[in-house]
């Protein structure tokens, strides 16, 4: 078997030696070079013709976003992004998804990390995914050489909603005891008509590009909400609502605890806490949010959302699986079989960028509809009418 060959850009010498060190600590990764910027990594990159790229994201010269959009364009590779946690991270991580990163790795403390080995065990799992995806790249929106717009400008170009959020006064469930994390509260409570209809979707590794491509292919009126695992840590997930929510004719928000959700309207689960579905009285359909134990390594956890789906009496339900490693899903899916009726549809291989949760549902037989990333919208209003 040969070797995952890996170009390693960062601006610090240091941080370059540590990633270095990590990634040759598996025996099925080889470090082939290393960039100090998005200038060299270009260059670097047309030369080696690495299978992936780590790419920081705050470089001089060149940042990692503009090398991102050039390489994406130029020489398609699969680049797993190097994001600190603050908020301006969190938003160019989202863009540089949108732009065709593959994944992420947080650093644990800024820039320059003397404790990145905390992440190591991720960084070298999200690598090895990020090789599967090699020839699966999808070009950023837009012609060739044309440069998407900064999410605040898009931001800005979004219709204002004057509609009030609609909500249910519930006790917020606590965190656990050391997180130190409180779930998002819900707002001031509006009259909502019982949900007869419901849409559960799920992913990873490759899935924010691929929620923006379902999203914006759905009218204003869709007919159902649609509740959203997409495994990402905290911190991330509010500026990912928010950057679908300015593309989406639908409404996209991050789920907060004890919202009486709605039709026409998309609910992301926040990084951190495992989001559930309920019912309350008259028929409404409820959000709960919490952090009990990860599954299968994962909170927020497709499982979780779909196994508290199962349990809902009167209500009309479609599943959606997209691309990711592992199998989360696959057990929440048959749970729902068992208990009601359900119609799934789960994404192509010919489209995902990792096929990992999509062949799981597959392979156990739970798949009603196999179809193309492009076409799961689609697919999904034919259904739903």
């Amino acid at each position: 078997m040969n070797k995952i060959r890996v170009l390693v850009t960062d601006d610090s010498a240091f941080m370059r030696k540590v990633i270095t060190d990590i990634l040759h600590s598996d025996p099925d990764i080889e470090v082939v070079d290393r960039a100090k910027n998005g200038l060299e990594c270009l260059e670097k990159v047309k030369q080696l013709h690495p299978d992936v790229v780590t790419l920081d994201i705050e470089m001089p010269v060149m940042n990692g976003l503009d090398a991102l959009e050039r390489l994406m364009t130029e020489h398609p590779v699969p680049v797993v992004m190097l994001s600190s946690l603050t908020r301006e991270g969190a938003e160019a991580t989202i863009r540089a998804l949108e732009l065709g990163a593959v994944d992420f790795v947080t650093k644990p403390s800024g820039p320059i990390s003397l404790d990145i080995h905390k992440v190591a065990e991720r960084l070298i799992e999200r690598v090895k995914a990020a090789a599967q995806a090699s020839g699966r790249l999808r070009k950023p929106p837009g012609r060739p050489g044309t440069t998407v717009a900064p999410l605040s400008a898009m931001l800005k170009r979004k219709t204002v909603r004057t509609q009030p959020e609609p909500a249910h006064p519930g006790t917020i469930q606590p965190g656990t005891a050391d997180s130190g994390v409180t779930p998002p509260a819900a707002a001031a409570p509006r009259r909502t008509a019982a949900v007869s209809k419901l849409v559960v979707l799920g992913t990873s590794t490759g899935g924010p590009k691929a929620l923006q491509t379902v999203l914006t292919a759905l009218p204003a009126d869709f007919p159902a909400p649609i509740l959203i695992v997409q495994h990402m840590p905290a911190g991330f997930t509010k500026s990912l609502a928010q950057r679908l929510d300015s593309l989406c004719a639908i409404r996209v928000t991050e789920a907060e605890d004890g919202e009486w959700i709605q039709p026409g309207t998309a609910y992301i689960a926040p990084g951190g806490f495992h989001l559930e579905v309920v019912q309350a009285s008259g028929g409404r359909l409820e959000t709960r949010l919490h952090q009990e134990e990860p599954r299968g390594g994962h909170r927020p956890s497709v499982d979780v959302l779909f196994e508290s789906a199962s349990r809902l009496t009167n209500v009309d339900k479609w599943a959606i699986i997209m691309t990711g490693m592992g199998n989360d899903g696959a057990k929440g899916l048959g749970r729902m079989k068992e208990t009601g009726r359900v119609t799934s549809i789960v994404e192509d291989e010919s489209t995902c960028v990792v096929f990992g949760m999509p062949r799981a549902v597959i392979q156990a037989g739970l798949a009603d509809n196999v179809v193309p990333l492009d076409r799961i919208a689609e697919t999904l209003c034919k259904l739903l009418h």
